[in-house]
């Protein structure tokens, strides 16, 4: 329950609590019971359930609201959740955080689904008021129109930056937007008087160069560097693997760099097929002739090394100053798929910033500044 005054919203740390217990009812008194006292400026929750919750996330929702006293709530659902230097999988998991902003330096997104987005219209005149925003967005992957609300919403925000990710479930898809919703994007976005730093970590690094797609279809290529396709593959990829194109599944993937990046960043996407015989490869994306591609592997060696370098760089730019909280958005191949069994990847966040309130959950794709991006994570640091 909330007390009497304790710190300013804009300097105190976040609450929270995470649990995972016999039902919902038992998750919930422990994540309560963890976050504690509530000062009375606490306005803002962010709530991350494991999927087998998903078909009572409005009751679970309720009780935080009514035993918190806190009435502004984001979060989703995922076949994974994690908390400070813990992960939870396969079981009935809860992790819940609590924080002070000033009434005017948020709003709840209202759910996104069409690409004219008119339910930003009412937010037009809060918008005006900062020259930079932070979005905290959960998207629905059934929404074949995702990765264009996304950029469209970044654009739409002035000075917009996104995070977040994409609900996964092997169920329902519900989302939290001070209600259940469900089919877009919903979230809160900050203005740029809430201070944050945000990093991404790939999950897969390049096995050689850039090449340019000259000839494709869709998602179908053709030829590349004016080569067959499947040649330049082969040759990138080397004699072994290239014997044995089963070994190439969920090992290799397209990379496609983004155009005027100054930090080498691209898109992971999955290899979805071969034709041998026309020398063709297929991409999970729609591609186009001028575009570069790159051939990428996945591996934990190369994933940690990223990790340590996103970690080293917030740790740089954060300075003395002290996290208040974190939220951690990861891809459902990574966490104990990549990293280990014992919560690797969260304990690396843990034991390189120091213990801070951090929840968040294993995505089925994460949102960073205007795109959707694939075995990454995506980190975000409130200060």
């Amino acid at each position: 329950m909330k007390e009497q005054p304790h710190k300013q919203a804009d300097t105190q740390r976040f609450r929270y609590g995470h649990s995972a217990g016999a039902d919902w009812e038992q998750s919930a008194e422990q994540c309560l019971r963890q976050i504690g006292y509530i000062p009375p400026e606490t306005n803002l929750g962010f709530l991350y359930v494991t999927d087998e919750h998903a078909a009572i996330l409005p009751s679970i929702l309720e009780h935080f609201r009514e035993q918190t006293g806190i009435d502004d709530w984001v979060g989703t659902v995922g076949m994974g959740i994690c908390a400070t230097g813990t992960e939870y999988y396969e079981t009935l998991a809860i992790a819940a955080m609590v924080g002070a902003f000033g009434p005017d330096d948020y709003r709840i997104l209202p759910t996104l689904q069409s690409l004219e987005m008119s339910e930003l219209d009412a937010l037009d005149n809060w918008l005006a008021d900062s020259a930079a925003h932070l979005g905290i967005v959960h998207g629905d992957p059934r929404n074949a129109a995702g990765p264009e609300l996304i950029e469209r919403l970044a654009a739409r925000l002035p000075g917009g930056f996104l995070v977040g990710g994409l609900s996964s479930s092997r169920d329902q898809e519900p989302q939290i937007a001070n209600r259940i919703v469900q089919g877009g994007l919903s979230g809160v976005v900050f203005s740029d008087r809430v201070r944050v730093v945000t990093g991404l970590s790939q999950g897969c690094t390049p096995i050689a160069g850039k090449h340019e797609i000259t000839e494709c279809e869709r998602n179908v290529i053709s030829r590349i560097d004016d080569r067959p396709a499947l040649e330049v593959f082969y040759e990138d990829i080397g004699e072994i693997l290239a014997r044995d194109l089963n070994r190439v599944a969920g090992y290799i993937f397209a990379g496609l760099p983004l155009q005027g990046s100054d930090t080498a960043d691209y898109l992971v996407r999955n290899l979805v097929g071969v034709d041998t015989r026309n020398q063709l490869l297929a991409v999970g994306d729609l591609l186009q002739p001028g575009q570069e591609i790159q051939f990428c592997r996945r591996d934990g060696a190369s994933a940690w090394e990223d990790l340590e370098r996103m970690l080293a760089d917030l740790k740089q730019r954060t300075g003395d100053r002290p996290i208040r909280g974190g939220v951690y958005y990861s891809c459902l191949g990574r966490g104990k798929n990549l990293f280990g069994e014992e919560s690797d990847e969260l304990r690396a966040i843990r034991d390189r910033l120091g213990e801070f309130p951090l929840v968040g959950f294993f995505a089925n794709g994460e949102i960073f500044h205007n795109r959707l991006y694939g075995y990454t994570g995506v980190l975000t640091l409130f200060l």
